[in-house]
């Protein structure tokens, strides 16, 4: 066994699983021995599962020996965000109003992942009820930025983020409802794949906003993410080979998209849309008025929702939150169902004209954020502060939920600046396709 499997993409441990060279036990006592030796483990995992990793792990091995292989990640540990349920263990969404909350049953897409052969290493901590795309969680813990210590990861997958980029999982399963899985993804350098409403079940998923609500992949490659999403969907992965970017129309989203970046996401972004046109690909700019207008919706539609699924639980014990995640909920407190509907109807219409404007792309293309990760410290002392950035890191992200696409984010050149690319609905493989010329483009 060696440390060197720690920081390999999970495709190339289930190629190694395959071909006898790993050995899935033994790679899983690599993973729980880096675990247990890490400074910050206590901050990145809420809980380990060691003994079902086990006897996963010991499965996997006995199908690889047998030439009986579920797939190319069999017997490849994966943590989980502790929005899945998983049964026997506490599943508490990083909150103290759910503490001690254990189900009877796995959420259906760890059930899919274990048919797979996934190994489950464990929980990974999140932001409280996964309402901030920041990742500060003073109520159970603050995981890790992977390249400042002072900053927050990003949220809502903070844990499962850190889980990969720190090398204590080789890929993670997060959720994303306005940019929770491409923010920690790319504050950390990942990739990450928010896949479209519906395409993945969220039974046994801790809600927030159901009608946003998603689940992704945090992973080190395109690659990854295309395994990732066949063993959580229960089907086949995406075809990657034989593409490139010759002739690629990528559209460059001008509206709000490019508004207040900070200067290295600037730097970044600009970098990135370089080496894709030196690859061949034609970006064209699109500007379009009817995405600020979706915007204006997003704080009635996310917070109403959030506040109708969570204001009981709440209100039973309000002192038990962080106070700024308490503030943001409460926010929803005084929609009228009246202003809600009306609001959905309007997004309904938004969304139809821009998957008509996006139609002939193969892709938009902006910031993952328009900010790098924020001091963690200054987010606990200054509530204006706070409030900005956690606005300001999740506008980029909100507009792929809003228009209801699925979306990938990769690195840049830029540490902890991602390059978001959107797609239409259902359209993923197309996007997975498109995100592996990208990739080898990016490096």
């Amino acid at each position: 066994m060696g440390t060197d499997w720690l920081l390999r993409p999970a495709s190339d441990l289930g190629r190694g699983i395959g071909d006898g060279t790993i050995h899935a036990v033994e790679l899983l006592e690599t993973y729980l021995d880096a675990i247990e030796a890490h400074h910050d483990a206590a901050r990145i995992y809420a809980r380990i599962t060691p003994e079902r990793a086990r006897a996963e792990a010991m499965a996997a091995h006995g199908r690889a020996r047998a030439g009986l292989r579920r797939g190319l990640l069999d017997g490849v540990p994966v943590s989980w965000k502790d929005l899945f349920d998983t049964a026997g263990v506490a599943t508490e969404a990083g909150s103290a109003l759910l503490k001690g909350r254990t189900p009877g049953r796995d959420a259906l897409v760890l059930e899919r992942a274990t048919r797979a052969g996934l190994v489950c290493l464990g929980k990974t901590h999140m932001s409280e009820l996964a309402f901030s795309g920041l990742g500060l969680n003073p109520v159970t813990a603050t995981p890790p930025n992977i390249n400042d210590p002072r900053t927050v990861p990003g949220g809502s997958s903070s844990g499962a983020a850190a889980s990969v980029a720190f090398g204590l999982a080789a890929a993670a399963v997060g959720s994303d409802t306005g940019g929770s899985v491409r923010i920690p993804a790319a504050w950390n350098d990942l990739v990450g794949l928010k896949t479209t409403h519906g395409r993945l079940p969220l039974t046994g998923t801790v809600p927030l906003c159901d009608r946003f609500d998603t689940v992704g992949p945090l992973c080190r490659t395109v690659e990854d993410c295309a395994q990732m999403l066949a063993a959580l969907e229960g089907g086949k992965p995406a075809d990657l080979s034989g593409t490139n970017l010759s002739g690629a129309r990528i559209a460059v989203l001008e509206t709000l998209a490019l508004d207040n970046l900070r200067e290295a996401p600037a730097r970044g972004f600009e970098d990135a849309l370089a080496r894709l046109a030196r690859k061949g690909a034609r970006l064209e700019r699109l500007r379009l008025p009817e995405v600020a207008d979706a915007m204006s919706l997003a704080g009635l539609l996310f917070t109403a929702e959030a506040w109708g699924i969570w204001r009981d639980t709440i209100e039973t014990a309000p002192d038990k939150m962080f106070p700024r995640i308490l503030e943001r909920f409460r926010s929803g407190a005084g929609a009228s169902a009246a202003e809600y509907v009306a609001g959905w109807r309007r997004l309904e219409a938004i969304r139809t004209i821009w998957r008509a404007a996006i139609a002939g792309f193969d892709a938009v293309a902006l910031p993952t954020s328009a900010i790098l990760p924020p001091d963690a410290d200054r987010l606990m002392n200054d509530s204006e502060y706070y409030v900005g950035e956690n606005l300001l890191a999740l506008r980029n992200t909100r507009i792929g939920n809003l228009m209801d696409g699925c979306g990938l984010s990769l690195p840049t050149a830029e540490p902890s600046c991602g390059l978001m690319l959107l797609t239409l609905p259902g359209a993923e493989e197309r996007l997975l396709r498109l995100g592996v010329s990208v990739e080898t483009a990016l490096q």
